[in-house]
């Protein structure tokens, strides 16, 4: 089985306190929006204390245009990009030399050629590389990540996998965007930059986490759940008050038939690496898989110190998990995303 050699989750150079995030939005939303003032303590709900932002909180009062803001994506994008994986190499003692294959996931930023040919470019990296840019996944792209780079390694057991999530949520925000939608995400979205690299099985491990097996469901008929609107402004966000009681209905289901086909039941999942959709997302988790208090700590707290930083969110959990330590036995990676869709990733982990 391909093993994960390394994380590096990027700390941005804005860490900004969710106070002074609210006081913005309030200043942005409260004399265009009519449910502003009724809404605002949504800001005090999240659990989130600070935020990360590629970009100083005055840059989103400013007057701006998607195509400025699009640039902006680009270029911290591949800025970052190339830190974490020049970090994550390191971390697992490889060189970039010995790269095979690079995934790129993304969902807040658009660009031709995509920013995995311009990372190619930037580090110099080998011509011959297999590049698999995944774009549209939103808050599940990261486990999905973790699974396209798990397919690649496990087809190629020499193969060293790098995986780049980059999501840039801050640059979607339209200031004239007055809806509902738009000013929860502004209380909960940031931005978040992690790389993983996965090794084929003719390395030698680094860590003690193997990928097992994975799956992916798309749920018919709950397009509307989450996604883009896109317009002439840029990334209208889409997203239903509907996602916690949609969790409670399937999510319980779902992993039990996922870990019954590899002879496993939840009581063997000792770690447990979810993506932080946000408190009410988290509280729906806890109530359907009837989870201890301490089951999701590392996930509420990335979340608490960061916000939801969409596809990368994961990554920094599971980057958490390998500094802080993990419990012996299996881990289970979850994320939901637009489609509506669940991924799942199935770790066997060891000390």
């Amino acid at each position: 089985m391909p093993s994960v050699a390394s994380v590096s989750a990027i700390k941005l150079p804005y860490k900004i306190h969710q106070q002074d995030v609210k006081a913005q939005a309030h200043a942005l939303f409260a004399e265009h929006f009519a449910g502003a003032e009724r809404l605002m303590p949504a800001f005090d709900n999240t659990e989130i204390d600070t935020r990360n932002f590629c970009k100083p909180i005055s840059y989103y009062a400013e007057p701006n245009t998607f195509e400025q803001r699009n640039k902006d994506y680009i270029e911290n994008a591949l800025q970052y990009s190339v830190r974490a994986i020049e970090d994550a190499l390191e971390k697992a003692g490889l060189a970039k030399g010995d790269i095979t294959d690079l995934v790129f996931v993304s969902t807040t930023g658009l660009a031709t050629p995509s920013i995995d040919a311009l990372i190619i470019n930037k580090m110099r990296l080998n011509p011959h590389i297999n590049r698999l840019p995944v774009w549209g996944l939103g808050c599940g792209g990261g486990v999905a990540g973790v699974a396209k780079a798990n397919a690649l390694a496990t087809a190629n057991p020499n193969a060293v996998v790098v995986l780049v999530a980059v999501e840039l949520c801050s640059l979607t925000l339209i200031k004239t965007d007055y809806s509902k939608s738009n000013f929860i995400g502004s209380s909960l979205f940031s931005d978040g930059i992690a790389a993983v690299i996965i090794k084929g099985d003719n390395h030698q491990p680094k860590t003690g986490i193997k990928i097992v097996a994975n799956s992916s469901k798309l749920y018919y008929d709950s397009l509307d759940i989450m996604g883009w609107d896109f317009n002439d402004d840029g990334f209208k966000v889409l997203f239903s008050k509907d996602i916690p009681t949609f969790i409670r209905q399937n999510i319980g289901s779902d992993i039990d038939a996922f870990l019954s086909a590899h002879n496993l039941q939840l009581s063997d999942i000792r770690n447990f690496i979810f993506h932080p959709g946000g408190k009410k997302v988290l509280d729906a988790y806890m109530d359907s898989l009837q989870l201890t208090d301490d089951a999701l700590q590392n996930t509420r707290q990335v979340m608490k110190d960061n916000g939801n930083m969409s596809s990368a969110t994961v990554l920094y959990v599971l980057e958490k998990f390998l500094e802080e330590g993990y419990r012996d036995g299996y881990g289970l990676m979850l994320a939901m995303g637009p489609g509506f869709s669940s991924e799942m990733v199935l770790l066997d982990m060891k000390n």
